[in-house]
Order: C-alpha cells, then sequence, then structure tokens
C-alpha cells in the first residue's frame, strides 16, 4: 500500500529491508528498489521510511531512524507497550527526524468530508464507528506476541474517528467486551462503551468475525443531527438521512480512498517544527484528510487501548488515562 502511494505521488523508493531475506528481495524487484539489511537502509535527512514491521519492532526501528535524522511514518498500532510509547513520543520531540502516526484513515477522502460535515453539528452526544470484516489469513495477527488480537490492530481505526469526531472533548473511561478467537489465542470481536469528558457517549466495533465484504463505517450524532460516512465497500456520506453527493474524485482507488496517497503526501509537506507536540496530552492536529498525525495521537489510543483490554479482563469500566502497567501489552493487561 504505501509503496504504491509512493509511486503514485512520484516518489523514489530507495531500498527495502525485511526479517525475510527473500521477501525483501523480491518486494525490492517490483519496486526497482535494492534490497538491504535494516541497519543499511539510507536514513537520513530528506529520506522518509516507513516502518510496517510487527508492532513489537516498531520502538526499535523507530528509534533508529529518527536518530539518524530520517523522517518516519510508523504503521498502526504505535507499538506494544505504553512504556515504549512514551520514548517514542520523548524522542519525536527531541529527534532531528519527524515522526508520523500512520493511521490513514485520517487522510481518506471521505474521512476529511465526514468531519468536516461533523464539524457543522453542535456537540456530539452519540458517537459510533465499526471495521468489520474476516479473519487474517496471512502474517501474525493472531499470535499473542503482536500485541493484541482484533482491538489492538484493527480496532484502532475506528478508535481514531471515534476519537476526532469527539473532539474536543476527550475519552475518560472505557468498558470493553471481547471475545476469545475459537482457533486462536487473541480476541476476534471487541465491543467498546466510550465516555467522553463532556458527557458523550460512543462506542467502536471491531470485528474479525464478519465477512466475505468488510463493512467500515462511522457516525456523529448532536441534538442539529446525525452524520454518517461509510468507507468501505464503497463511500458513502449521509446527513440525517440524506445522501450527499461526492462528486467524481470520491471513487477513485482503494490506496487512494483510503488515504495512503494523502497520508504519504502530508507527511511530505508537514513543516519541520510542528511535526510533533511535546510529551503530554496535546491534540493532534490530523482532524482532516489533509494534516499529519503525531505519535502523541498514537499513544492516545494505545492508552484507550490498554484500559479497553483490562476493562474486558475486570468486567468493569477503566478511567482513562490508563492508570496500570505500562510495561505490559494489551493481550498480557488482558489475559495475565
Amino acid at each position: 500500500m504505501h509503496a504504491v502511494a509512493a509511486h503514485a505521488l512520484g516518489f523514489s523508493i530507495a531500498a527495502v529491508a525485511s526479517r525475510s531475506p527473500s521477501k525483501a528481495s523480491a518486494l525490492a524487484g517490483r519496486l526497482g528498489a535494492r534490497a538491504t539489511r535494516y541497519d543499511d537502509l539510507p536514513i537520513g535527512p530528506g529520506s522518509l521510511t516507513v516502518v510496517a514491521t510487527p508492532p513489537a519492532n516498531h520502538a526499535a526501528a523507530v528509534a533508529a531512524a529518527l536518530t539518524r535524522g530520517g523522517d518516519v511514518v510508523v504503521e498502526k498500532p504505535l507499538c506494544t507497550t505504553l512504556a515504549d510509547a512514551d520514548r517514542l513520543v520523548d524522542l519525536a520531540a527531541r529527534a532531528p527526524g519527524r515522526l508520523f502516526y500512520g493511521e490513514n484513515l485520517l487522510h481518506a477522502p471521505i474521512v476529511d468530508r465526514l468531519l468536516a460535515e461533523a464539524a457543522h453539528l453542535g456537540p456530539a452526544t452519540y458517537i459510533e464507528a465499526r471495521a468489520l470484516q474476516g479473519r487474517p489469513r496471512h502474517g501474525d495477527y493472531l499470535l499473542p506476541e503482536w500485541g493484541g488480537g482484533v482491538l489492538f490492530d484493527l480496532g484502532v481505526h475506528p478508535l481514531a474517528l471515534a476519537l476526532l469526531l469527539g473532539r474536543p472533548a476527550r475519552v475518560v473511561q472505557v468498558s470493553a467486551r471481547l471475545q476469545l478467537g475459537t482457533a486462536h489465542p487473541t480476541d476476534e470481536h471487541a465491543d467498546v462503551e466510550l465516555t467522553f469528558s463532556d458527557g458523550a457517549r460512543g462506542r467502536v466495533v471491531a470485528s474479525w468475525l464478519a465477512g466475505p465484504e468488510p463493512v467500515w463505517d462511522a457516525q456523529k450524532a448532536s441534538d442539529d443531527g446525525v452524520v454518517r460516512a461509510e468507507m468501505l465497500p464503497t463511500p458513502r456520506l449521509e446527513s440525517d438521512g440524506e445522501e450527499i453527493p461526492l462528486g467524481p474524485s470520491a471513487d477513485t482507488d482503494f490506496v487512494t480512498d483510503l488515504g495512503f496517497v494523502g497520508q504519504l503526501d502530508a507527511c511530505s509537506r508537514s513543516p519541520r517544527d510542528t511535526a510533533e507536540t511535546p510529551a503530554g496530552p496535546a491534540a493532534p492536529r490530523a482532524t482532516t484528510a489533509g494534516a499529519a498525525a503525531t505519535a502523541t495521537f498514537g499513544r492516545e489510543i494505545l492508552d484507550i487501548v490498554c484500559a479497553a483490554y483490562s476493562s474486558a479482563r475486570d468486567a468493569r469500566p477503566w478511567a482513562v488515562p490508563f492508570s496500570g502497567r505500562r510495561d505490559l501489552s494489551p493481550w498480557e493487561l488482558w489475559q495475565r
């Protein structure tokens, strides 16, 4: 996805590294790049590195690139523990390179329109966002070592949308129910209730039990009305039940529709002095498709995810910010 987006923008892909040298060689060959080791990637000022490794490897890979002066897009989720997230946010505030949190949906044209329409409404009373699809058939998503199951990986997409639809209010409490997989040891269905600081309620649902066609959607309700968007299977936007025409540019291609092109474009254009805020609860600037999310936003999402897994373990609500152990992954918080 990132490679296709880079080519669409006319960027030159210099090198590819992977845990598997054969996979690196195969992808590099298709992209007209060279395969190399992680330590030999041409990282430095003027470079942009996409970290799309398993989440447990994110922190080390990001730190290595940032300290060498390169800019970095790290795929969601930010990392597997809040302790690593704290270190990345701190490093991003002082490193020569810039760090961008890779939540592609924040740059999708349909999400840009949704947020614009939602901004015309008053404060939210109810927010809902869903990502429903089939179980992954590749990768290590179903293993505890990934850091968590469907909520940790897929669920951060709808959670990001819910957070932005609720701004400027913030999530202060979560209550979650997780369903354990039948053929794997991680969660494969998650239903999370959110309480915002202004009293609004929210719900995020992520599932690997749906399909075969994925359904991703989000809505905001207020005293003034309701806006709703579908990201998958086909971009659609509604206001109070009436469809809003999206125009000819709304149906382009999968990589553009899901924000991968806009994400790389935004990262390349972001001013250096606004790439990251200091460590703390500052709101992300990514409220439209043209802005880049920060590591601070990625940590905020992981904070809520950790509270949700703890809530599922204890069968009670958990407050946000998360007050539990920051050195454990969401899966470990749930199963220990």
